[in-house]
C-alpha cells in the first residue's frame, strides 16, 4: 500500500511523491494525518536558511500535527497509553534516551538531534518522518499525547508547537506570574500564543508590538488578553511601556520578530532584574550588537529557548481544550496536500494580497 507526501527536495523545490506505508512493529505506530501546521521554521527550510545542523534533504516537513492512530504495536500502545483509533499529537523532538541530556530529562537537546519534519531525511527508512503527508511514522521514543476528539483540528495542531512553546518559554522557563508586565514583540502565531499564556498566568500588563501590517493580529491579540498594542511605525514602544509601568519597564520581554532590531529594542523595554526570552532565529551569521552595559546594570537575564517538551505540552493541552481562548481564529488559510508549496509561500507572506496568521495543510 502506498501513501503520498510532499517532499522538500532542496531549497525552493517541492514535489508530491509516493512512499510505501511501513510495516509497524511492536514499538512503532502509524499516524493518519488529519491536519498539519506550517511553521515559520518550515519557511526557513524552504528558503535554505542556515541551521545549527545541515538539513538532510530530501525532507518531508511538518512537525505540528494532529491525526488518528492507524496502526500501533502492542508495546507502543502500552507505553504511550493509546490504541488504534485514538486521536493524538506528537512532539517535535525524539530523544535517544541515553545521552547526558536525555538522562536529565532535557531531550530537546538530545545529541542525536532526531526531530520530525526537519532533521531526518525521507530517504532514511521508514521514510515518513514528517507530517506533510497522508501518513507519518511514529518512532518508538516519540512523545505522544492523546487529545479530545471534540477539539477542533485547527486548535489541536497548535498544541505541540505554538501553545506548548509559549507555555515552556514564558511560564516554565521565564517564570511569568501574577501582576507581571510582559512585552511580546511580534504578534504572529507564536506571539499570540504568548499573549494567551501570559494572560492565563496572571500578568497584569500584556503589551504587544507590531507594524501596520499586523492590524488583524493586534485585534486578535486583544481577544487573547493583550492590554495594550503598539504600532512601532507610529508610536515608541519604549515610551509606552515606561508610561504604563511608571518607569519600571517590563518584567519579561519576549522577542518573536525574528529581526535583530527586535532583540536590540528589548534591552530598553526590560526593567531591572527582568528577563528577555529569545526564541527567534536571526540567522547563524547575523551579528547583533549586545548592549552589555544595559544588561549588566539592570542585571538582566537573557534566556535562549528552543521548542516545546512534555512540561509545556501537558498544560498546553489543558489550555487549548479549556476553550477559554479563541485559538481557532489563528488559522486563516487552509490548503490541500498537493498545494503545500503554495501554503509555505503564503506563510512566508510571498503571495500578494494574502496576510496570514496561521497556515495549515489538510492531507
Amino acid at each position: 500500500m502506498e501513501t503520498r507526501s510532499m517532499v522538500l527536495e532542496a531549497p525552493g523545490k517541492m514535489s508530491l511523491q509516493t512512499f510505501d506505508i511501513p510495516e509497524i512493529g511492536p514499538e512503532d505506530a502509524l499516524l493518519k494525518v488529519e491536519m498539519v501546521g506550517v511553521c515559520g521554521s518550515d519557511v526557513g527550510m524552504y528558503h535554505g536558511k542556515e541551521s545549527w545542523k545541515p538539513r538532510p534533504f530530501p525532507i518531508i516537513m511538518g512537525h505540528e500535527m494532529v491525526g488518528e492512530i492507524a496502526e500501533i504495536g502492542a508495546l507502543a500502545a502500552k507505553l504511550h497509553g493509546i490504541q488504534k483509533g485514538d486521536r493524538v499529537i506528537v512532539e517535535y523532538a525524539i530523544g535517544c534516551g541515553h545521552c547526558e541530556y536525555c538522562r536529565k530529562g532535557n531531550y530537546v537537546q538530545c545529541e542525536s538531534q532526531l526531530c520530525y519534519g526537519s532533521l531526518v531525511s525521507c530517504s532514511t527508512p521508514p521514510h515518513l518522518w514528517g507530517a506533510y503527508g497522508e501518513y507519518m511514522y511514529i518512532h518508538p521514543r516519540s512523545v505522544v499525547h492523546k487529545v479530545s476528539k471534540d477539539t477542533p483540528p485547527e486548535v489541536a495542531i497548535l498544541i505541540t508547537a505554538v501553545i506548548g512553546n509559549a507555555v515552556r518559554w514564558l511560564r516554565i522557563k521565564g517564570g511569568v506570574s501574577i501582576g507581571d508586565t510582559v512585552v511580546i514583540e511580534g504578534p504572529g502565531q507564536q506571539g499570540l500564543a504568548g499573549v494567551a499564556v501570559a494572560h492565563a498566568s496572571g500578568a497584569s500588563n500584556i503589551i504587544v508590538t507590531g507594524t501596520s501590517d499586523d492590524e488583524a493580529r493586534m485585534v486578535l491579540a486583544k481577544e487573547f488578553g493583550a492590554t495594550h498594542c503598539c504600532n512601532i511605525e507610529k508610536d515608541n514602544p519604549v515610551e509606552l511601556v515606561k508610561e504604563i509601568t511608571d518607569g519600571k519597564m517590563a518584567n519579561i520581554v519576549m522577542d518573536v520578530t525574528g529581526h535583530p532590531q527586535g532583540l536590540i529594542t528589548s534591552f530598553d523595554l526590560v526593567g531591572k532584574r527582568g528577563t528577555i526570552i529569545i526564541p527567534g532565529l536571526y540567522g547563524l551569521n547575523t551579528p547583533i550588537p549586545l548592549m552589555m552595559d544595559k544588561i549588566i546594570f539592570k542585571e538582566v537575564t537573557l534566556l535562549g529557548v528552543f521548542t516545546h517538551d512534555i512540561t509545556g505540552v501537558i498544560p498546553a493541552i489543558k489550555l487549548a481544550e479549556s476553550g477559554k481562548y479563541p485559538f481557532k481564529k489563528m488559522v486563516t488559510h487552509r490548503f490541500p496536500l498537493d498545494q503545500a508549496e503554495t501554503a509555505v509561500k503564503v506563510a512566508a507572506r510571498e503571495v500578494e494580497g494574502e496576510n496570514p496568521i496561521k497556515v495549515v495543510i489538510i492531507p
